[in-house]
Parts: C-alpha cells; structure tokens; sequence
C-alpha cells in the first residue's frame, strides 16, 4: 500500500456517505487518542466582494448602495479576480464609484485590505493523525464551534512538521446510494445489498449505450454520455476507461481508444509482453499501474523503482527524464533482448501516455460507485430519482434537469401538498412527490414542522385547520404565499391566488388561537364551535391567469413544474422551423456543426468580463422539451440588452458546434418570440364546455382587433358530438388574448394547431 522507496508521503483521500462522515471522524477519535486527532486551520481572505462589503458595513453605507456595486464584480471561485483587475475590465463599474465621493473611498479603503485574512476557519475535509499528542508537535487552536482541536499551520505546512493528512470527504453520491436502497424497501418491501449487484446487468448496459446518464456518478455530462454512446459500454472495464479518459489530457487519447474498440485486430501493442497488460484497455495506457507493469515486464524494474519512473514522466523533468531512459534502455536489453531503437521508442511511447495516466485503483473506485448509480436507475428509476432529488433539493438548476428525466422517463412528478408531500421528495404510487422544502424560501425546518403535525394528528381539513394546529411561530408571510404558488394548498380546496393573498389573514388567525389556547380562553367560551365560527373570510379572488399562475409556480420552484408557458404554441412553433431544446443534443450525434433556431422563457442570465474586457453572457432558455444555456458574446449582449428580462419569450438563432468532445452553443441573432408569431398566419382553436361565455370571447376578439390568425370553435352539439365552426375573419390572438379567453368559464382549451 505503501511504497518504501516513495520520497514524499502520499495523499489520502476517502469518501464516505455525507450523513455519517462525522461518525468516521468520531471513529477515529476514539481509536487513536482526542490529543492525536485534530482538523486543519484555513484562513479565509478578504476577496474583491467581501472586501468590498466588509468595508461599506463598517462605512455604514446603505446596504443596497454597496449590495449594487458588490454585485457588478464578477465573481468565479475557480478563477476569480482581484478588485483592481475587475475595476480595469469593467467600464460601467469605475463609472459607478465615480459617481460620488463615498463609493470612491470604498474602493479605495477596499483596495488597500484585499487579500488580508479575514478569518480563521477549518478545513472542510483535512484531518491529521500522530502519533503522539499533538501539542508537542503543532501549534493547536481552539474553533468556538466545535470541540475537537484544529492545528494552526495550514495544510501545507502541517505536512512540513511531519504529519500526514487525510482528507475524509462527504460524498453525496454514496447519500444517495443509501437512500435510493432505503427507499426501495420501504416501497417494495426489497432488501437490496448493493455490494452483490450482478456486473453484468444487461439493463444497466443498454441505459449507458443510449446515454441516458443524467444522475449517474462521473458520467452525467453531455460529452461523457456521448463517448459512453461511441464506445457503446458493455463491461465495467470500458466504464472505468470513460472515467479515466474523459478529462483534460487523457482526451488526446480518445480517438486511439475508440478506433481499436471498433478495429482490435489491428492494435499495435508495441511488444507481446506488453498485450496482457494493455489488452483490457485496447492498446491504450489509461492508467498509471499500466505504465508501472510495463517498465516491470520489460526491464526489470521494481513496482517501487517504476513508481519513480511514473512519477518522472509525469513532471517531464529532462535529467530525471534522461536518467530513467538510459535505465528503462539497458533493462529492457537486459532482460527480454529488446534492442536500443525498440526500447528507446516503447519509452517515448509510453512517456506520452504517462504524463496524462491515470491512477486506476482511483478509477475503480469511483466507476463501482458509477455502476451501483446506473444499476439502481436501470432498475428502479422511480427509487433512485427521488432520491438523486432529495440530495440536490438546494440546487434548482439540478433539479430542473432531473424534472426533465424523469419527462423522458415517463416518471409523473406530483406538485407539493402539505397533505401529501414529506420535507424530502417521496414515492407515492410510482410516481415522484415533489418535496415541501425543496420550494425556495419555505425552510427545511418550518416544513418539517408542518408535517410532524400532520403525522401526528392526521391530514389538514381545510385551512384554517392548517392555522390552527402548525405553530405561527414556523411559518411567515413568505413562507405561507412560496407554498401556495406552488400549489401546496390546492388539495384544502382554497386556489393559488386566495391563498397567496390570503396569508396574513392566516397568519394572525392562527397567532390569535395560540394566544387565546395559551390564555385557556377557547376552553372557557365554547371550544371548537366557537373557534370555527370566529374563522376569517379569505380572499375572495379568482384563480390567476395560466401564464400568471406559470410564473408564481416559476418563483416557488425555480422552474416550470405543473405546466410550461409555451405548451399550446408547440405547433406554432413547428411552423416556425423551431428545433425543441430536448431534440438537440440527439441531432448533434449526427453532425459536427448546425444552426438551428429555438424559442424558450429566459429563465436566468449571468454576465460575464472576459480578458479582453468585452462582456458575454450566459442565457438559461426554457421550453417544453428541456433547459438549455446558450452563450452569447459583447456584440449581441448590448443590442439584445432590452429584451433580456426574465421570463420573457425568446426566438434565438443558434450556432452549435462540437469540438475536442464538447458541443458548444452561441446565440447569432435574438428577437421577441411573440413578435415573431404575430407575424405569422395560424388556425387556432377554441374548444367550448358550452356556449355561455360565447359573447366575452367575442368581446375579447373584437376588442384586439384583425390580424393573422384563423379561429375555429369546437362546439358540443350532444351525445358527445361536436362542430368546427370557422370564423370568417382572422383576428389578433398575442399570448394575453389566448390566456384571457381559456381563463373564461365554459372554454376548454385554446390551442394553436
């Protein structure tokens, strides 16, 4: 395990389920002495916003004020920016510091303490082991937050006093493995040992050759599932060679790998002994004990020498390089005869695999994991999507693309209720429900609240049941309308809209109860009559308009959940020559290169500077089919500028290509979408219940006027028979007039066709 000729200590790092990584750590308290076992100090730096907010507190600047300016500093974790580098790129911020005096001397104060420490903190997986009480080895700090020891050197120095760290990371994948097993047995009665999973699940395999990996452990992105797709996975071996190539460097060899997947007859081994080592990988060197069995094999080497050589051609060092060839050369001569031309080119050969190798025990790993993910979604989809939900519940965007498996899966996804759903997503009659504190804003803990009340006493009647058993003190304002807009009350018999504006009544009705329980009142004037008779009206407001209900749902869930906006314009869509989002990325199998034009809801957009200083953005589109993010550049951003508004319906030229493996997306032109089908001839139809609202939808149509759209009535005549009848004129039909007209009493639906 561990190499005696190694010159440096090794790295240790070990994934454990997140919700018992504490255990682990206790564990190894208890096992090896509290004074041997200690975390790792980080300090946390004044970055360009903190800084910037840190110092506009202390200034006492309005909040807002210095909220504005902090958010105008891009902000990348991965590579982010100093102060002074933001301010040089960006011209609309130093315009807006110039604006007065006050945002100039933040800056300028910002500008002298970035960089400083601004905190101590612990590191958020570093644990160090002696042996021996640490105190005599290390400095140690006391964190207020908790009770085990923290080391005050830092991670690289921890190392230099002669201590080795391991990193115990919480790995949410192996949560969701545990919890997708759990659920299993609770709604099937299976006990599942994931341990004894056949390798050879014909299921599993058939759902990696098609590529759909969404959920599934280190093979989930585009480009991972369309070389999953080329090299149509049949074994675990070729999984672990996805894993291991599919990342920068490794990608070189790709094209090797896949054109001796489809020709082994030609594969060129370089040296037969070299065939039982690289057989399972078609000729390819993807690991680094590859690259170790080989300098063993043919000359000679140690497994602890070869782990030196691993080590050389990795860092390209030439003297070590040189020395290593002069050795690998007079090994292989030594003991297989392989001349000096040969094993001179079988090093070079070699050397370029090892500097991208990857460590397969590593690999191995991480691909069983991956398969337990596929075999579970392979064989119970339902199971391991609400669990896969339930540990992404935070990330919206996540979650939107889970909403869309589990569209193509045939998965239903039940909308939240607070009779029904858990804080957590649930199975419930094959279906998924959606969980309660998956809403934005609504808390975990308010909705945990709201359903160990339920559990214990039985569903909500009504709501003011709700009121009277959920302590007021859980739940406020925000939390009560994030509920209903998402349809959480829908099953209490109140709509959305009177919900929404009815949850201060609520809220000080259910505070007045408590008030009036705890005084012992409601016991001396009557009990439950009385109570139920001193009930409040509730808002007595109609259920909002489809696009209106859309875009509160939007806003509760983060993401279209019940319906979409663009649902009855998919026809006229087709005739636009739209490409649905979710058709794409099949039709880029087939091409390197196309230009096709989508129409979606601008659901999000984050502004970037690139290192020219031109601005570019990322568009988040929506329609029906999927979630796409298209990028656009400088040129576009500011002609389009106006029109970039959340929610709004979008018509956008794309240019998609695909290069080194990964497909990239740029928006070429942007224009209004309702614009674009005014100006288009189109039969709608208006389905009719009955003919009692007949003349509103007359007024409605008279009152927008003439315009390009063709209006066909469906009309029930009886014994279920209807008639088309065709008006004669055309008319204006924009998203407001068709939403006006289905919110009418007697229509059924209104469509394009």
């Amino acid at each position: 395990f561990l190499n005696p000729e190694r010159v440096s200590m090794p790295d240790f790092d070990i994934d454990f389920c997140q919700e018992r990584r504490e255990e682990v750590i206790a564990y190894v308290q208890d096992k090896y002495g509290r004074d041997k076992v200690a975390q790792i100090i980080t300090f946390g730096k004044l970055q360009a916003r903190a800084v910037v907010r840190d110092v506009g507190r202390v200034l006492q600047m309005s909040y807002g004020h210095v909220d504005r300016i902090a958010k105008m500093i891009p902000s990348n974790p991965a590579d982010p920016l100093t102060l002074q580098e933001a301010l040089n790129q960006d011209a609309d911020l130093r315009n807006e510091i110039r604006k007065d005096e006050t945002s100039q001397n933040l800056i300028d104060i910002a500008l002298e303490l970035e960089g400083l420490y601004r905190h101590a903190s612990t590191h958020a997986a570093g644990v160090v082991i002696a042996d021996r009480p640490l105190h005599e080895l290390v400095p140690l700090y006391r964190d207020p937050k908790s009770e085990m020891p923290v080391t005050q050197f830092n991670m690289k120095y921890v190392e230099q006093a002669g201590l080795v760290k391991f990193d115990f990371l919480g790995l949410k994948t192996l949560t969701v493995i545990h919890r997708a097993i759990k659920t299993i047995k609770e709604t099937q009665g299976e006990e599942i040992d994931i341990l004894s999973v056949p390798f050879d699940d014909e299921k599993t395999f058939e759902m990696l050759k098609q590529g759909k990996n969404v959920g599934v452990f280190q093979v989930e992105s585009a480009g991972m599932r369309d070389l999953g797709k080329q090299i149509q996975i049949s074994n675990l071996e070729e999984l672990l060679a996805v894993i291991a190539l599919y990342r920068p460097g490794p990608m070189e060899n790709i094209p090797v790998y896949l054109e001796n997947v489809k020709n082994p007859s030609d594969i060129d081994y370089m040296h037969p002994k070299l065939k039982p080592i690289t057989e399972d990988t078609y000729g390819v060197m993807i690991y680094q004990e590859q690259v170790m069995q080989a300098a063993q094999v043919l000359a000679g080497y140690t497994l602890g020498g070869a782990d030196l050589l691993r080590r050389a051609m990795g860092k390209k060092i030439k003297e070590e390089m040189d020395t290593q060839r002069k050795m690998f050369i007079a090994g292989a001569k030594k003991y297989n005869d392989i001349p000096e031309s040969q094993a001179s080119h079988i090093f070079d050969q070699i050397a370029a695999f090892a500097g991208y190798g990857f460590n397969k025990a590593h690999t191995a790993g991480y691909g069983l994991v991956s398969y337990w993910t596929a075999w579970l979604k392979a064989n119970y989809p339902v199971e391991f999507m609400t669990a896969s939900m339930s540990l992404d519940k935070g990330n919206t965007d996540k979650l939107a693309i889970f909403k869309q498996d589990c569209n193509n899966l045939e998965i239903e996804i039940l909308r939240p209720d607070v009779n029904k759903s858990e804080p957590d997503f649930a199975v419930e009659d094959g279906a998924v429900r959606y969980a309660l504190s998956a809403l934005k804003g609504v808390g975990e803990a308010a909705m945990e609240t709201v359903v160990c009340e339920r559990n214990a006493n039985g569903a909500f009647k009504d709501v003011f049941d709700f009121a009277e058993r959920v302590d007021p003190k859980a739940l406020n304002k925000r939390q009560v309308q994030g509920l209903a807009s998402a349809g959480g009350f829908e099953s209490l018999g109140v709509n959305r809209a009177s919900m929404h504006g009815s949850a201060e009544t609520i809220l000080r009705y259910a505070q007045t109860i408590k008030a009036d329980r705890e005084s012992g009142q409601t016991g001396l004037f009557g009990g439950a009559d009385m109570v139920e008779q001193n009930r409040p009206p509730l808002a007595d407001v109609p259920e909002w308009p489809q696009l209106e209900k859309l875009a509160f749902e939007f806003k509760a869930v983060g993401f279209y959940l019940s319906a979409h906006p663009l649902d009855p314009r998919m026809k006229m869509l087709e005739r636009l020559g739209v490409t649905p989002l979710g058709k794409i990325e099949m039709l880029m199998q087939d091409c390197v290169a196309m230009r096709p034009k989508i129409a979606g809801v601008l659901i999000g957009k984050q502004e970037r500077i690139a290192k020219s200083g031109n601005k570019f953005a990322f568009l988040q589109i929506s329609d029906p089919t999927g979630v796409m993010e298209v990028m656009i550049f400088s040129e576009l951003l500011a002609t389009a500028r106006d029109m970039l508004v959340t929610g709004t319906n979008l018509l956008i030229d794309l240019d998609v290509q695909q290069k080194d493996d990964q497909v990239r997306v740029n928006g070429t032109n942007i224009s209004l979408l309702d614009e674009a089908i005014k100006d288009k001839t189109r039969q709608t139809y208006i389905e009719l219940i009955n003919t009692q609202s007949i003349d509103q939808v007359k007024e409605i149509l008279t009152t927008d006027g003439e315009g390009k759209a063709f209006v066909t009535f469906t009309v029930p005549i009886n014994d279920n028979k209807y008639a088309d009848i065709r008006l004669s004129k055309q008319y204006n039909l924009c998203p407001e007039t068709m939403t006006a007209i289905q919110n009418l009493d007697g229509v059924e639906s209104v469509r394009d066709v």
